[in-house]
């Protein structure tokens, strides 16, 4: 699935609740599963790491969409030509 697609199945399952709730709420929605992201990085268990990468992308992804955002493209015009500051592929900066 690119991400595109998966951005518009995220607004598809939770735009019209997530905007609703507005963009501060929404962030704050993030910010806990960043928290729980890093709780699961601790444990290092792959399904729970699964779950908590699958859902801090889903809110993110929220909050593109409700920032008028495409996330495909916003990540393709910063790193499409390797790192944003050398341009290398890994990136060459000192």
């Amino acid at each position: 699935m690119r991400i595109h697609d998966s951005q518009k199945l995220i607004e598809a399952i939770y735009f019209q609740r997530d905007s609703a709730r507005g963009l501060s709420g929404t962030h704050m929605w993030f910010c806990e599963e960043v928290g729980e992201l890093t709780r699961a990085l601790r444990r290092n268990k792959r399904e729970e790491l699964e779950g908590e990468f699958a859902d801090v992308y889903a809110w993110l992804s929220t909050l593109a969409s409700m920032s008028g955002i495409d996330l495909e493209e916003a990540v393709r015009k910063k790193y499409g030509h390797g790192c944003p500051r050398c341009h290398s592929t890994p990136c060459a900066c000192p």
